[in-house]
């Protein structure tokens, strides 16, 4: 809690992390509005896919600021060689990420829902499910590959490079689901099995990164 406590302060008093991706966010959402019909049936039906486009993306600023922003004075190496225990800092890294990019992603949704006009509200419990689930897949991945990406010139290609492929089956998963509850329809039993699909990834690789991370930040 207190790397976490440490990496929202930070960003609470630069703002450029968030106000970068919530305007990236927002631009996108825009333009894909232009793009496709926000009334077609067809528009809707990939809404899902579109939204965690943007998400997605989003994520990628927000992620590849997460060890960086610590790089100046020398002050990640300082966090490494404390008695911090490796994964304490993954986890509380992990932790600001989750915040800042749920962030980012409620001040979408009402914005999305007036764009494209749909009632993304009727299925609101399941849909923050979703999106709290997806979201912590995103950021354990990307929390992981900042660190391994942080000290490499070009991290800011490196890192959606590495992580969007990983991130394959937990993304289809979620816009299998978004497009459905963001138009208001409930899931079937069918659709529970997305759902295992996201609990099932989140479990993976968040015991994966707290097993690795010793070796990714210290070697």
């Amino acid at each position: 809690m207190i790397i976490a406590g440490k990496d929202l302060r930070a960003e609470l008093r630069g703002k450029e992390t968030i106000n970068a991706s919530l305007s990236f966010s927002v631009v996108i959402l825009s333009l894909f509005s232009i793009a496709f019909d926000p009334s077609a049936e067809e528009t809707r039906a990939i809404c899902g896919g579109l939204l965690w486009l943007v998400f997605a993306f989003a994520g990628a600023l927000v992620l590849n600021r997460s060890f960086a922003r610590d790089q100046p004075n020398d002050c990640l190496d300082a966090l490494i060689t404390s008695p911090l225990p490796p994964a304490a800092l993954f986890f509380g890294k992990l932790l600001a990420n989750v915040v800042l990019l749920l962030t980012i992603e409620l001040i979408c949704l009402p914005i999305f829902g007036l764009f494209y006009d749909v009632n993304w509200t009727k299925q609101f419990g399941m849909l923050m499910l979703v999106l709290i689930l997806t979201t912590w897949g995103l950021t354990v991945v990307g929390t992981m590959f900042s660190a391994i990406t942080v000290n490499m010139r070009l991290r800011e290609l490196m890192l959606p490079t590495l992580v969007y492929p990983i991130m394959i089956p937990e993304l289809l998963g979620a816009i299998q689901l978004t497009s459905l509850l963001a138009i208001g329809e409930p899931l079937t039993p069918n659709d529970l099995i997305w759902l295992k699909l996201l609990v099932g990834f989140d479990v993976i690789y968040t015991l994966l990164g707290l097993y690795l991370v010793d070796t990714v930040l210290v070697g």
